[in-house]
Formats: structure tokens, C-alpha cells, sequence
């Protein structure tokens, strides 16, 4: 019994250290040059690691070399199982803003591993509030809009059935 509760605390204090240690930044560096692989740059003015995740501070978005969005903060969360991403006050640039919503307050993406191809979103700007899935393994985005307010500007790429308003697209 003894032998069986070391192996056990040996085990959570391994998997706790390398959460803490792990190479965070590194990681974002990562996903920048997957990203500009596909043209999209991605530029913070600060990047901050913490215990269990990293915080980016105004970060801007490029898109072949096209100024895109800005963004107040991105906090990255993840442990084991769980990971979250989330976006605080996404500015579109002005050239853009027929076709998306102009501010975004606030989005966040849940992935857990309990459902691993789903990506769960969440979204509240000057349109309301909107809730959807990222289907990793079908490759679609469904996002419904559950208290549509200022959807005047995006109403052409929405549809509309008998719950609401909604958008959905494949990448």
C-alpha cells in the first residue's frame, strides 16, 4: 500500500511540474510559424508566461501583411484535459466592417479532451451574445446567435431558422 501511494504522489507531482515548466512561450512560437504558413502574422507588444498558461497584451492581426484586427489581451489557459483561449476587446480593422462585427468584447474557446474534434465558443460583442462549435474532425464552424442585437452589418452571411439566427462555414 505504501509502495502504491509514492508511485501516486510521485505521479501528481510529475504531472504538476511539467505544467508549470512547461515551455509556454516556446509553444506560442509554435504557432506563429504554423500560422504564417497560411499568411496570417500575428504581433503582441508583450507576452507574459504564467503558471499555468500565457497572456499576450495588444496583439495585432495580419493577414498577407493586411493590418486585420487588434486585440486588447489573449490569456491562454491549459492544463491536461482542459484548454481555453480567450480574446478581450477584438478591434476590426475599418476596412473590414461590412462584413464582420466591428468590436468583439469578449470570446472564448474551450477544447476538452472528454470531447476531442469539438472546440466549444463563446462570443459577446455589439452584435449580443452568440454560442457555437468548432468541429475539428468535420471541419465546420456552427455559431448561433442566442440574443442578437446590432446584427444590421452581418446579417447577409447569417441564416435564420426556426431557434435564430446563425452562421456556419467549413475551413
Amino acid at each position: 500500500m505504501q509502495m502504491v501511494k509514492n508511485i501516486f504522489i510521485t505521479f501528481i507531482v510529475f504531472c504538476f511540474a511539467f505544467l508549470v515548466f512547461m515551455p509556454k512561450q516556446e509553444l506560442y512560437f509554435t504557432l506563429e510559424k504554423e500560422l504564417a504558413k497560411q499568411d496570417i502574422e500575428i504581433n503582441e507588444e508583450s507576452l507574459k508566461e504564467t503558471v499555468f498558461g500565457l497572456t499576450a497584451k495588444n496583439v495585432t492581426f495580419y493577414f498577407k501583411g493586411i493590418k486585420v484586427a487588434t486585440a486588447q489581451e489573449i490569456d491562454i489557459y491549459t492544463l491536461f484535459f482542459y484548454s481555453r483561449a480567450k480574446v478581450i476587446t477584438l478591434k476590426v480593422d475599418e476596412s473590414l466592417r461590412a462584413l464582420v462585427p466591428q468590436e468583439i468584447e469578449n470570446t472564448r474557446f474551450v477544447h476538452s479532451m472528454l470531447s476531442p474534434f469539438i472546440v466549444r465558443i463563446k462570443i459577446r460583442g455589439t452584435f449580443g451574445l452568440a454560442e457555437g462549435t468548432m468541429n475539428l474532425k468535420t471541419r465546420k464552424v456552427h455559431i448561433d446567435f442566442t440574443d442578437p442585437k446590432d446584427i444590421v452589418s452581418i446579417r447577409s452571411q447569417l441564416k435564420k431558422d426556426e431557434q435564430g439566427w446563425y452562421y456556419e462555414t467549413s475551413f
